[in-house]
């Protein structure tokens, strides 16, 4: 008897720390006040956690058909009570910085460069000219961020967004093979979605959101994120147009890494092609 009621209170503790893992999705909103109607019309409009509600500004929620100036209110109100959103210490944000994990880029100097590897709760920025490395790279993360944390993985699954078509299943096999994976599992752990235009890929990235809210993914590959940006804006008579819908998506990306990176241990792969007269490679990391 004395063991039953062991089992089911350790049963209890991993379900109360199963629905505190992660973020805190939309429909939680529901136990704080806010109907039903109104959570679904939010996650019809692409708000799928808390975090997202809390981080939007006031005039997004107002763009949302049904949602009045009172209910924004009320809803911004709930949403910030839930999530933390003010002044902490250095010590305990210290603390969540000590949690960060680092997934291997597969090759032990490039890991020295970046301090260990690409590091969660966070966007690494690759560029580069063509053939320089950059997509290669991007496969092999999407096969490393499965790997357990003692091997310097994220024990996780991989989001891909291929903009440009050059996305290999036959790669990630040569990588798992080479960690000594199952080809199978790891094709299965890897979500795959071909961006067709710049509207599709915001789209896209909304859907990853929904994804990530409900599933644990330790990566999401965005390969490139400006080759779409080329062909859909072309002239100077459209660049204002072209980096004002480049930096509202690589705002979603900043937003997405705030909402589920450190909780959830994601990190954010953004891949750029650059064309230059001089043949450089390079990483840089947004905080």
């Amino acid at each position: 008897m004395a063991a039953a009621l062991a089992s089911a209170a350790q049963q209890v503790d991993e379900s109360k720390e199963d629905e505190n893992y992660g973020p805190l999705l939309i429909r939680k909103l529901e136990q704080c006040g806010i109907s039903a109607t109104d959570v679904k019309k939010l996650e019809e409009s692409g708000f799928h956690t808390v975090e997202s509600v809390a981080f939007a500004p006031k005039k997004q929620l107002l763009t949302i058909k049904g949602i009045s100036e009172a209910k924004a209110d009320k809803i911004l109100l709930e949403a910030s009570k839930l999530v933390p959103m003010g002044f902490t210490t250095a010590t305990e944000f210290h603390q969540k910085r000590s949690e960060i994990i680092q997934i291997t880029t597969g090759s032990k100097e490039l890991d020295k460069l970046l301090g260990g590897g690409v590091e969660t709760g966070s966007i690494t920025e690759i560029f580069g000219e063509f053939r320089t490395g950059k997509t290669q790279i991007c496969h092999t993360l999407a096969v490393t961020c499965q790997l357990p944390i003692d091997m310097s993985g994220g024990e996780g699954k991989c989001l891909y967004i291929d903009t440009e078509g050059t996305f290999r299943p036959e790669r990630l096999l040569a990588v798992a093979d080479r960690y000594g994976l199952s080809g199978g599992d790891v094709l299965d752990n890897v979500a795959y979605a071909r961006a067709y235009n710049t509207d599709h890929q915001s789209q896209l990235l909304i859907q990853a959101s929904a994804m990530m809210a409900e599933s644990r993914y330790a990566l999401l590959v965005v390969d490139s994120a400006t080759a779409l940006y080329r062909t859909d804006y072309s002239g100077r008579g459209e660049l204002s147009a072209r980096q004002m819908h480049l930096a509202r998506f690589l705002r979603m990306l900043l937003r997405l890494a705030d909402e589920v990176g450190i909780v959830v241990q994601s990190a954010i792969i953004v891949s750029i092609s650059c064309f230059t007269l001089k043949s450089v490679w390079s990483c840089r990391r947004h905080k």
